[in-house]
C-alpha cells in the first residue's frame, strides 16, 4: 500500500475527519487533501507531526507491515534465538556483527576497485 491510501486508513481508524487531523497538525485541509491524494509529499517536519498526531510511528507510514525487517525465515530465526541464555545471545549478537562488518567492509573494497 502506497503511502496515501496508509495515511487515510490511520486517518480513519483514528477516526479523524480530514479537518480535525489538520488542525491538531497545524496545517491547511487542502494539503492534507493533496498528501492523501498523492499529489504533495510531506517534508520530514510534517512526515514527523502526522506519525505524532496518528499516535504510529513513521515507519508504519512509510512502509507495510512486512517492507521492511527480516524475512519470515529470519524472524523464526530470531525468535528462537530470543529464547536463549543471555551468554548465547551475545555470541550470536557478536557473530551478526561480524558478518555484518565483513560484508560492508568486502562492498567498500569492491566500490574502490570499480
Amino acid at each position: 500500500m502506497a503511502f496515501p491510501e496508509r495515511l487515510v486508513q490511520l486517518r480513519k481508524q483514528k477516526l479523524l475527519t480530514q479537518q480535525a487531523l489538520a488542525d491538531v497538525m497545524d496545517i491547511s485541509v487542502s494539503i492534507l487533501k493533496r498528501y492523501e491524494a498523492g499529489r504533495a509529499q510531506p517534508t520530514l517536519p510534517v512526515m514527523r507531526k502526522l506519525a505524532i498526531a496518528l499516535g504510529v510511528s513513521a515507519d508504519l507510514l512509510l512502509f507495510d507491515k512486512d517492507e521492511r525487517g527480516p524475512d519470515a525465515t529470519l524472524r523464526l530465526q530470531f525468535e528462537a534465538v530470543s529464547l536463549l541464555p543471555k551468554e548465547e545471545k551475545k555470541i550470536i549478537l557478536a557473530l551478526l556483527d561480524g558478518m555484518i562488518i565483513k560484508h560492508r567492509t568486502r562492498q567498500l573494497v569492491d566500490e574502490l576497485r570499480s
